[in-house]
């Protein structure tokens, strides 16, 4: 199929993109990489009457280091979110979800502020930003405010974006010494959303015991979900088998997915507890604790 008719404009500055959003109200869509919203304006699921392109304003394309920060600009591609030796080195969970995405082609075209826009309950950089509750900048005409990821990402396809807004930066915290990390999926084929993925990371003190856990499940709900009281119930005791198994038998108990044409809420229940399971090893692994 083809897209609606619309009327294109190429913004080159931020204030442009705002004034023309400001011009053109709830008719207007902001293009980034157009790796989301392209094929929903091919298959009509998207009507915008103005399509706004900032794919041009460079000042939105950057990674750069803030003291335990690292500050991402909303045209960021996922391949340099991939290849960047500052994620890799600070946050690798990041980078390794960003080598998850698509396609090779997805990932030189598709950018951080697309993805969060977009909020696909099962798309791996709206699991990032509610694993670690990132800050996300957002500007418009009027001024900058900024929203964390438990308020920015409402539902699916849902965020707290107003018509006249742009996601400008996003804001993660960086992983710090005696930090583990775990990341793991299911998709029914490679480059395919995930049926259910998790994110974690366990941080230990200097007796050995949790002292910061953080928990994130994508693809069973309508936004991926933090456990963030399940997680706290844990912090303080000593990381080993019976610890990990509990998490992931309690986590799966949480879970209340619906059934669809890709897994059956059953499944989907089953694939949280093994995937928890196995990314909490993978973090214990990497502080050499299992």
């Amino acid at each position: 199929m083809k897209p609606a008719p619309f009327s294109y404009h190429a913004a080159q500055t931020l204030d442009e993109a705002f004034a023309l959003l400001q011009a053109h109200g709830d008719e207007a869509r902001i293009l980034a990489g157009g790796q989301s919203l392209t094929p929903m304006m091919n298959m009509r699921m998207a009507r915008p009457t103005h399509l706004v392109d900032i794919g041009g304003i460079e000042d939105l394309a950057y990674i750069r280091g803030n003291g335990d920060r690292i500050e991402i600009g909303a045209l960021t591609r996922h391949y340099q979110l991939e290849q960047s030796s500052l994620v890799q080195r600070v946050c690798p969970i990041l980078a390794a979800a960003a080598r998850n995405i698509g396609h090779y082609a997805i990932r030189q075209r598709g950018t951080i502020g697309g993805s969060l826009a977009h909020a696909d309950p099962a798309a791996e950089l709206p699991l990032m930003a509610v694993l670690f509750d990132t800050e996300i900048e957002i500007g418009s005409g009027a001024g900058n405010r900024v929203v964390m990821a438990s308020d920015f990402l409402v539902s699916i396809y849902t965020t707290a974006l107003e018509p006249n807004e742009i996601l400008t930066q996003v804001v993660f915290p960086t992983l710090v010494a005696g930090e583990g990390w775990g990341f793991r999926w299911v998709s029914r084929r490679v480059g395919d959303f995930a049926i259910v993925s998790v994110a974690v990371t366990v941080k230990l003190d200097s007796s050995g015991r949790v002292e910061r856990l953080r928990l994130a499940v994508g693809g069973v709900d309508a936004k991926p979900l933090a456990l963030g009281q399940l997680a706290d119930a844990y912090v303080g005791q000593g990381p080993g088998s019976r610890w990990v198994e509990a998490i992931a038998e309690e986590a799966a108990g949480q879970m209340q997915p619906g059934s669809d044409l890709h897994a059956s809420a059953e499944y989907r229940r089953e694939l949280t507890q093994v995937l928890l399971r196995r990314a909490l090893r993978d973090a214990l692994d990497r502080l050499g604790k299992h």
